[in-house]
């Protein structure tokens, strides 16, 4: 048997010296998988002891975690709104600063209880829609991914979350072949420009799918063209909602406004930085 605290002491060391951040939290994640001991009570492992298999089973994890492939596709699923997702290949990562948009479509649009129609272009793991669908109750909701893995995966997640009698996904690209109208759209597009990526952390540029990232020269291809074809999909005064990086938010403001949006707001995350800018289409909902 070993000692799970020198264990944790000695992969912690390790990780923290190839520059992994928050090393212990993430040995925390992998140890509960392998060892089946839930984190609150690793956090405190004096007195815990773990099998030769289990052992076996963690050390195999943290060698990935050490090649920098994120804990997250590590173990196969992550939480976003309190959603349990798979993930995929094809899917981005789930982020806490991606339930600001979630967070910003329920005040704008507070009525639990209504119908309201949503798409969701870039769904990937469907992150995005399921969550709405998990507080808008009596909602419907359509998926859009490029990728049909990606597509195939965010179905999956419905299914398991109960609610795949809700919401449709399909593989296309942005609202091609697409009717509306829809109540709400919401889209976290790629939005790196393509010649920072390389420059990103390795657990971004290494393993998350490039053309999830990629927004072109200056990140804003994507937001460019959906200002354009997404007035014809919306209901009059529907709302469009776009998550972008925290330096890009005055330029998707203008390009709403640009297009005709009126009531363009950006908000801000937990960190403080521009996260998502919304706005209306024109009538009145």
């Amino acid at each position: 048997m070993t000692d799970l605290s020198i264990l944790l002491r000695d992969a912690e060391q390790r990780l923290t010296a190839l520059g992994v951040e928050e090393a212990r939290l993430d040995l925390l994640y992998l140890a509960e998988r392998a060892f089946g001991i839930p984190v609150s009570r690793l956090r405190r492992p004096d007195g815990l002891m773990g099998t030769a298999e289990q052992v076996a089973a963690f050390n195999a994890l943290v060698e990935r975690r050490a090649a920098r492939e994120p804990v997250q596709r590590i173990l196969g699923d992550w939480e976003f709104w309190g959603l349990t997702l798979t993930l995929g290949p094809e899917t981005l990562i789930p982020r806490p600063d991606t339930e600001t948009l979630v967070e910003a479509v329920l005040k704008s649009c507070p009525d639990r209880g209504r119908a309201w129609r949503i798409l969701d272009l870039g769904t990937g793991t469907g992150a995005i829609l399921l969550a709405l669908l998990s507080e808008y109750r009596h909602a419907f909701g359509v998926g859009v991914d490029l990728s049909p893995d990606a597509a195939m995966v965010a179905r999956g997640n419905a299914v398991s979350l109960g609610l795949s009698g809700r919401a449709a996904f399909v593989a296309g690209s942005w609202v091609d072949a697409l009717g509306g109208p829809f109540d709400i759209i919401v889209s976290n597009p790629p939005y790196i420009p393509d010649g920072d990526i390389a420059g990103l952390a390795p657990e971004v540029a290494r393993f998350e799918p490039w053309r999830a990232l990629a927004g072109g020269a200056d990140g804003l291809d994507p937001y460019r063209h959906l200002v354009r074809v997404l007035p014809l999909l919306l209901s009059p005064g529907g709302l469009l909602g776009f998550e972008h990086g925290a330096d890009q938010g005055p330029a998707v403001a203008d390009l709403m406004r640009g297009a005709g949006f009126a009531g363009v707001v950006t908000v801000r995350d937990l960190g403080d930085r521009d996260r998502v800018t919304m706005g209306r289409g024109s009538g009145r909902d």
